[in-house]
């Protein structure tokens, strides 16, 4: 199982975030999350997002870190990309 972490540079909520993607699953990554307590709440569209205090465990338990530019690429290539919908 290959995860992959950008780092926690995503402003919100008087935090820093970073996404958590699978280039092979949904299912993978949901797995992932759950071995990390990553709660259901935070999965949106085709990442979790994970504040800055726990980047470390999410590394610890084998998450790859990568650049956030590479955690696009990562996605698109495995047709994981879920953009945002645009309202109208």
């Amino acid at each position: 199982m290959t995860v992959y972490i950008d780092p926690p540079s995503w402003p919100g909520h008087g935090r820093l975030w970073s996404h958590l993607v699978s280039d092979v699953s949904y299912a993978e990554l949901h797995a992932f999350a759950a071995l990390i307590g990553c709660p259901a709440r935070a999965f949106e569209r085709d990442h979790y997002d994970v504040p800055s205090e726990r980047y470390g465990d999410a590394v610890r338990a084998g998450a790859v870190e990568v650049g956030s530019r590479e955690v696009v690429r990562l996605l698109t290539q495995a047709g994981l990309r879920r953009r945002k919908s645009s309202s109208k």
